[in-house]
């Protein structure tokens, strides 16, 4: 088996080694592929990545034009990847590789299609930091909570956890921050099985790289209501369609002929 993880890089040469190497460092029964999508970086990360490329083999770096956004990131990343499990990986170190265990427990038991990681659930470590960051945040899960009829914790965490076929199969549009909002929205449409385990968090402040600000929470709320506007609730399928219909987008896209809607 494979996991691979999408890490979106932009301008993190302070933590870029340590999060790298936090990842390719664990003991897990399968393959690891690293796919390290620099986002058009200004300082040294870019010359970092290629380092890191030539010392792991395990590492993928795919370089955007420019800075197009995270979210342009991920869908990049996510569809290059090739492993059973996919999993979106901060270049911070505002969270922990180590925590790859708990979050896939779900995936490899059959339970679930989707697992987010809360950092508002269980006993973990968390470090403390802005009262109103976390006042928005459960502003925007208990929004979702209302428009998707699912009980997340988190909405906006990193840690999101995905079985491949599944998470490309939808059709992602945000480049910004609004991956999160566009991607809860899309999953609950399909009625997909989701879990949320707890996780630590170590957050960082503006000083130390935060970019997310009070405008991309403003964005969030019109994804939530656009998407739940705009996507249709589809039929619950069982994990043999969604494979048989990845199976045929990708045979599609091997022949440079459009998949059938």
């Amino acid at each position: 088996m494979k996991l691979s993880v999408v890490m979106p890089v932009y301008n993190e040469r302070a933590t870029l080694r340590r999060v790298v190497n936090g990842v390719l460092s664990l003991s897990l029964p399968f393959e690891i592929e690293l796919l390290c999508v620099d986002d058009g970086s200004t300082d040294t990360s870019r010359e970092i990545l290629a380092e890191l490329q030539r010392e792991h083999p395990a590492i993928r770096v795919l370089l955007q034009p420019h800075n197009l956004g995270k979210g342009a990131a991920l869908r990049r990343g996510i569809q290059e990847a090739t492993g059973e499990f996919v999993i979106i990986q901060d270049a911070d170190l505002e969270y922990d590789p180590a925590e790859y265990p708990i979050l896939l427990e779900p995936l490899i038991a059959g339970k679930a299609d989707v697992v987010y990681g809360s950092r508002f659930m269980g006993g973990r470590p968390h470090r403390v930091l802005y009262f109103w960051h976390s006042v928005g945040n459960w502003l925007l899960t208990l929004f979702s909570n209302a428009l998707t009829d699912l009980n997340l914790t988190d909405m906006e965490t990193c840690y999101k956890v995905f079985r491949r076929e599944v998470i490309q199969s939808i059709p992602l549009e945000e480049n910004r921050f609004g991956f999160e909002p566009e991607v809860t929205v899309k999953i609950a449409k399909r009625r997909l099985r989701v879990f949320e385990v707890g996780i630590s968090y170590s957050g960082r402040t503006y000083e130390e790289g935060k970019k997310i600000g009070w405008k991309d929470g403003v964005r969030a709320f019109w994804c939530m209501v656009k998407y739940s506007w705009k996507e249709p609730r589809l039929k619950v399928r069982t994990m043999e369609q969604i494979h048989a219909a990845a199976a045929a987008e990708e045979q599609a896209r091997s022949l440079e002929v459009p998949p059938r809607s």
